[in-house]
């Protein structure tokens, strides 16, 4: 089985052969992660994406071409693809909240300060999303989850609620106009 090409290790891989998929792992396990490496000069998240890479293979249903391009190229587009996610759901679980109401809660308290004022300024505006968050739908409430704190891109959400991209962009938006406006409504405004 070693000589056997990529395409034809990819075939069995679709029939869920696992010792087609372990001889790729073994031809390009570095090729992946070095260049998830160089991306994210992160050993951890590099050994992730290799990971996720050969998921992907073990379960997508794409399949690679021959005749479009060399194996090693569409290989690499799979690992920028699920490096670029990573580094999105990584941006949106550092900037936390933020990320959804940037211009109010980047006037939020350092996490380690001491200060009994600061701390209860943080707990009232946590306070404040809550109630926010009571004025949205179950599924509004499950959109901004999927998209702001697992990461999801909004194709990937569209896939998952087997809906229009349009249609899930104008969810998303609705959804952030009702929590600006209660937010709003409920104090010192954004």
């Amino acid at each position: 089985m070693q000589n056997l090409s990529d395409y034809e290790l990819m075939l069995l891989i679709k029939h869920k052969r696992h010792s087609a998929l372990s001889i790729l792992y073994d031809r390009y396990s570095a090729l992946i992660y070095s260049f998830a490496w160089k991306a994210l000069r992160d050993e951890q998240a590099a050994r992730e994406i290799v990971q996720s890479v050969f998921i992907r293979l073990w379960t997508t249903e794409s399949e690679y071409d021959q005749n479009k391009g060399r194996f090693t190229s569409w290989l690499l587009t799979i690992t920028r693809n699920i490096t670029t996610d990573w580094q999105r759901r990584k941006r949106r679980e550092d900037a936390g909240v933020a990320s959804v109401f940037p211009g109010r809660l980047e006037q939020l308290p350092d996490t380690y300060s001491a200060s009994p004022e600061d701390r209860a300024e943080r707990e009232s505006l946590k306070e404040q999303i809550r109630d926010a968050y009571c004025h949205l739908s179950k599924q509004q409430i499950m959109l901004l989850e999927h998209f702001y704190w697992q990461g999801y891109s909004l194709t990937e959400l569209a896939l998952l609620y087997n809906q229009p991209l349009g249609t899930v962009k104008n969810r998303l938006h609705q959804a952030l106009k009702i929590l600006r406006r209660h937010l709003l409504e409920s104090g010192e405004g954004i």
